[in-house]
């Protein structure tokens, strides 16, 4: 007598998830938290992935920063509402900075968005896609830029009264990670392959205030440069006004520390630093950059500026332009002031305009590519370590210890006739240079 067969009911498939990132490397790390997250939720998760898919839920992990970054995040989450409304994908839920800034705003306007979720919602936001926030997993991500080096978040938020920056708005006040913490999330990045930590926060130099009651960030630099299979460790956006000098120890000391430091200073003039309320004058940041090349005479120093803040006169930014002439920065960024609600300096009048913005930007990077090409001059001939990032068309591109990912120089090889692998690094001979480019050859 045949027995009935049990019908087994379907497993029913969690919906794939989508993790879109714009702005900065804060966001990337923090997509990649969430990503590590979900898988160890058993969630299928891709990032950025062209492959949509009807069933995809879209985390769309936005920038609120200034206008640019702004419009790009709200053309991005109308992009995949529409799409939402057409059927082609079954959820949409914003996170980051903008939804953190905005969130009445944005439900009012784009209100088909399932859900919006600030810079700190991480746990409702895993519920809400129907999955566990896991303490176990602290340290644990899924790197979306390739897997010898990282972005490395060893602070969040902000403590700083800078006039002009919304970041406290978004990502609140400063919190150090511990060192323990840290030292965990490094030894799991190394043994995936990580190579290369690029340590970020609002503020680095803030780093250990709140929870060790002193700046400690030298202390955790020895800790990191401690674990095995870190080559680099690399220090980005340092504040100038009590800024530790025991870090340019630990740079001497160890090295696997790159002597390397992005320190944003912003402006020059007197009253330009004291209206951005940025603690320091302009002898102070001419005596402390002196002082860090003086205790760290191979350091490359990166910097940004911003032009057309609320009363810069012609004066200011001539002023700034000579100074930059003289400091001779290896690396340097400059935008135009972004007049932002509820900071300081939106009670000041915006009153340089547009045009004379970008006009000033141009001037001081046109300064600065003369000061990239002459320095980049000076190391053809000679040899230097460098990185292997990827594969592009003919070419090898690699980077040195001077130089961080995607904002500073590049090494390139040629491909048709040396061969270096992605993620290796390699001794190479500079041939040529040109203004933000080096040539060169591998050593064998």
């Amino acid at each position: 007598m045949r027995t009935k067969e049990k019908k087994v009911a379907p497993l029913l498939r969690k919906p794939r998830v989508n993790v879109v990132t714009l702005g900065c490397s804060k966001n990337i790390h923090d997509s990649e938290v969430l990503m590590g997250q979900l898988k160890g939720n058993r969630i299928d998760v891709v990032h950025e992935s062209s492959n949509i898919q009807a069933d995809d839920i879209v985390v769309i992990n936005t920038c609120g920063f200034i206008d640019n970054a702004k419009q790009e995040s709200i053309d991005t989450i109308l992009q995949f509402s529409e799409l939402k409304e057409q059927g082609k994908v079954n959820k949409v839920i914003v996170t980051g900075c903008l939804s953190e800034r905005y969130k009445p705003e944005l439900q009012a306007e784009i209100s088909n968005v399932d859900a919006y979720f600030g810079t700190n919602d991480l746990p409702d936001l895993l519920s809400s896609i129907g999955a566990d926030y896991r303490h176990e997993l602290v340290g644990e991500r899924l790197l979306t830029t390739p897997s010898h080096f990282s972005y490395f978040k060893i602070a969040e938020g902000c403590n700083r009264p800078c006039s002009f920056c919304a970041i406290p708005l978004m990502r609140g006040k400063h919190v150090s990670k511990s060192i323990e913490d840290l030292v965990k999330e490094a030894k799991f990045l190394a043994s995936n392959g990580t190579k290369e930590l690029i340590l970020i926060a609002q503020d680095l130099t803030y780093y250990g205030l709140d929870i060790y009651g002193k700046r400690n960030l030298s202390d955790l630099m020895r800790h990191l440069s401690d674990v095995e299979g870190i080559d680099w460790i690399r220090m980005q956006y340092a504040y100038p006004s009590g800024f530790p000098m025991d870090i340019l120890d630990v740079m001497n000391e160890r090295s696997n520390i790159c002597n390397y430091l992005d320190m944003p200073l912003q402006h020059i003039t007197d009253n330009m630093l004291k209206s951005m309320r940025r603690g320091i004058d302009k002898q102070k940041t001419i005596d402390l950059v002196n002082k860090i090349r003086d205790k760290v005479p191979d350091i490359a120093l990166r910097t940004t500026l911003i032009c057309g803040y609320p009363g810069e006169t012609e004066a200011d930014f001539d002023e700034m332009a000579r100074w930059v002439e003289d400091s001779r920065f290896d690396r340097l960024g400059c935008f135009t002031y972004s007049h932002e609600e509820k900071t300081h300096a939106h009670t000041l009048v915006d009153d340089v305009p547009e045009e004379v913005k970008e006009y000033r930007v141009e001037q001081i990077m046109e300064i600065q590519q003369g000061i990239s090409y002459d320095k980049n001059q000076e190391k053809v001939g000679q040899e230097y370590r460098v990185l292997i990032d990827k594969k592009d068309g003919d070419y090898f591109v690699g980077r040195t210890e001077y130089d961080s990912p995607e904002v500073d120089n590049e090494v390139l090889i040629n491909a048709t006739t040396e061969y270096a692998r992605v993620g290796d690094f390699v001794q190479v001979h500079i041939d040529r240079a040109e203004d933000f480019d080096l040539y060169g050859t591998i050593v064998r």
